[in-house]
């Protein structure tokens, strides 16, 4: 089992950026994939970003691509999402999520993951 906790939210003007962190419990992190969703004001939680447990793999929701950036530092059992040239629409909580094993067809799902943070906040303001 593993915990996360997620940092790194707040209150952003349009075009900044803002860095988002995951900290996972457990010794085992290097055993999960690990994924990016947001549920912003009501709208279902939605996928944002995936890595696969190396790091040698991405993948991105279309909204973010080009903007966002996944990454992991399984030294410190952290994943981090880079948010640059933040929108409007951006504004949700963002929630991190570790799967066991993340099949291709279920990267994108809630469905796909085990474990889940408690999200952080972040407001775009335009």
């Amino acid at each position: 089992q593993v915990q996360l906790v997620e940092s790194g939210g707040g209150l952003v003007q349009a075009g900044d950026s803002v860095r988002l962190s995951c900290a996972a419990s457990g010794r085992t992190f290097t055993s999960y994939a690990m994924g990016w969703f947001r549920q912003g004001p009501g709208k279902e939680r939605e996928f944002v970003a995936a890595i696969s447990q190396s790091g040698g793999f991405t993948f991105y929701a279309d909204s973010v691509k080009g903007r966002f950036t996944i990454s992991r530092d399984n030294a410190k059992n952290s994943v981090y999402l880079q948010m640059n040239s933040l929108k409007p629409e951006d504004t949700a909580v963002y929630v991190c999520a570790a799967a066991h094993t993340l099949y291709s067809s279920m990267r994108t799902t809630t469905r796909g993951y085990d474990y889940w943070g408690q999200g952080t906040q972040v407001t775009v303001s335009s």
